[in-house]
């Protein structure tokens, strides 16, 4: 296998993955500022023209962090990040989604309509008039998860889950650009901070981000 990674969240989690699995996999860095995931070659493999991908052994390019994260799991089931059983696997995904549609989704897209409109207007449709929306839509979101995180450690409760990692490295990535969680937030801080504590987190950052200091 090969993992085409980058200085990006999406990246970051299936790195974050790997390394609670203790695998790993060998890597070659995009560069997505230059837009070398937007060249024909790249984007012929995989039309999303996104990262990260993983090039399987067949020479099979999975792309969707998604995609990625279920692939591993199935060939890597210990420790279980996504579960174990069928239930178990249902009830993470619906977690997984929920904190995608409701915070990260449009927490990525506040990003790319905002601060970083002027790289991707040539690279997709941006709408600009729009980023103020979708970054309240994302702090609405964070107060949901809040209130049923009470009590909770995790998002999936009692399991360490792909929906914490996921959300982990979203969140983590706009507070170190600038857009902090609110402070009366208190479970959701609760949450990021214990999973900050993880040895995983700080190992999954990618070089650039001591040199940038966004965290992804």
């Amino acid at each position: 296998m090969l993992l085409y990674d980058a200085a990006r969240p999406n990246p970051r989690a299936v790195r974050m993955m790997l390394l609670e699995k203790g695998i790993t996999v060998p890597a070659r860095d995009v560069d997505v500022d230059g837009g070398e995931n937007r060249r024909p070659d790249f984007v012929t493999c995989n039309p999303g023209g996104q990262v990260p991908v993983l090039v399987l052994d067949d020479g099979t390019w999975l792309a969707e962090s998604g995609a990625i994260f279920q692939y591993l799991e199935e060939q890597f089931p210990y420790p279980p990040l996504i579960g174990r059983t069928p239930e178990q696997r249902a009830i993470t995904r619906m977690w997984q989604r929920r904190v995608e549609r409701r915070i990260t989704e449009p927490l990525y897209a506040a990003f790319h309509y905002g601060p970083a409109v002027e790289m991707y207007r040539t690279r997709m449709v941006v709408l600009a008039e729009c980023a103020d929306g979708f970054k309240v839509l994302m702090q609405d979101g964070m107060a949901w998860l809040d209130a049923l995180l009470a009590g909770a450690t995790t998002v999936v409760p009692e399991r360490f889950t792909v929906a914490d990692i996921a959300l982990f490295v979203a969140l983590d990535f706009v507070s170190s650009i600038g857009w902090p969680m609110p402070s009366d937030l208190r479970h959701l801080q609760r949450w990021f901070r214990a999973t900050a504590e993880r040895p995983s987190a700080r190992a999954s950052l990618h070089p650039r981000s001591s040199q940038t200091g966004a965290h992804y």
